[in-house]
């Protein structure tokens, strides 16, 4: 039975869109306890760190109001996407998998290109799209699918993404291996109305992207690095391709921490950064209007997870918004203490790679806050 690692590594062409390095557009600091945070919280991080209750880590980026508070990194084994990288000393200008925090990015991408006017809006089915594949088209109940449906993961097809990634009858293995991606996700047995059923898809998100692809003319790479990265200043990435040459919307895209905290920023301000509009509001309030139940408690909505957490100071739960990857890479963004959380970690197909980063944004971040 072939390794997910090696299966992968082995479909995976040079990363794509990469830049020299070059060193990340500096970020504004300030001292915790001038932004509302306990004024050792970094003690406390430490205290963690040193005893065993936090750990797998590869890098930690806390802002707010805009101002970088906490940022750590450490030393581990990484991975990009399967490929083995040995022992890496992370720090500032460390690309690292995203993982499936790549699903969010993409996201913004789409509202981005739906902004413009070059993709369908979500209301639009999903078939017509796709015009190639007039005999999957011709089935009535797959024409019920909207964009909709996709960018939530509720179009009703079978998708078994819970097997181990070493097993070969994963869904996005067999996504990455099938001769035609496209054609594999959209031709899987229906098992649901569409919109009555979430379930985890990354086949989902290729979609997505062969939209965004098909609309701007560019590939992914290409138009996020017009349409986002750059202004956002970021400056350098990665996002690899299969083989194919199929970049991975999924996946595929590798960024540096205090990078990530910019797209964090991106949503705290509600699709503007800087005074500068980059996607419409619109797009990012949609994210918590058309959410769906997973079924564990959290919510889904146009690829971003959201959970209600306490925090002190607030009667209530808070809404947070979640980009999650394998491995236990994060972005948590609660916009009501205009706080953004970036954790890269080496818990790579590990069951529990969410405890740490968990336990990280409950109880050192959203723990030590002071609000007022």
């Amino acid at each position: 039975m072939p390794d997910r690692r090696t299966v992968i590594a082995s479909l995976a062409t040079v990363a794509a869109g990469a830049a020299p390095a070059a060193a990340s557009a500096p970020w504004p600091t300030a001292a915790p306890a001038d932004v509302g945070f306990a004024p050792d919280i970094a003690d406390r991080l430490e205290w963690g760190i040193k005893s065993g209750l936090l750990k797998h880590f590869h890098a930690i980026v806390v802002t707010r109001v805009g101002k970088l508070v906490l940022e750590r990194y450490f030393e581990g084994q990484d991975w990009a996407w399967g490929r083995n990288l040995g022992i890496v000393k992370h720090g500032p200008e460390t690309l690292h998998d995203l993982r499936s925090v790549t699903k969010s990015v993409t996201s913004i991408l789409y509202g981005i290109a739906l902004d413009r006017g070059l993709v369908p809006p979500l209301v639009a089915p999903l078939m017509a799209q796709f015009p190639e594949y007039p005999d999957l088209a011709a089935d009535q109940r797959r024409q019920l699918v909207t964009i909709e449906h996709v960018i939530n993961m509720t179009l009703g097809y079978e998708w078994n993404e819970q097997l181990p990634y070493t097993d070969p009858k994963n869904a996005e293995i067999m996504m990455e291996m099938a001769k035609d991606r496209y054609r594999f996700v959209l031709e899987r047995p229906i098992l649901a109305p569409p919109g009555t059923r979430w379930n985890y898809n990354g086949g989902c998100t290729a979609l997505i992207g062969r939209l965004i692809e098909k609309g701007t003319k560019q590939t992914i790479s290409d138009f996020a690095k017009q349409a986002l990265f750059d202004p956002l200043g970021i400056d350098t990435f990665e996002w690899i391709t299969g083989a194919d040459g199929v970049h991975s919307p999924a996946s595929g895209l590798r960024l540096r921490a205090r990078d990530l905290a910019r797209i964090g920023a991106l949503i705290l301000g509600k699709g503007q950064i800087d005074s500068r509009r980059i996607v419409s509001a619109g797009w990012i309030e949609g994210v918590a209007v058309g959410a769906v139940p997973t079924g564990d408690g959290l919510m889904y909505g146009r690829s971003w997870f959201q959970l209600d957490t306490p925090v002190a100071g607030f009667a209530n739960p808070q809404p947070t918004l979640m980009g999650f990857g394998n491995g236990g890479q994060r972005l948590f963004v609660m916009p009501s203490t205009d706080i953004a959380c970036v954790v890269f970690s080496g818990r790579y197909n590990e069951m529990d790679s969410w405890v740490h980063p968990t336990r990280l944004w409950r109880e050192i971040v959203l723990g030590n806050v002071r609000l007022g």
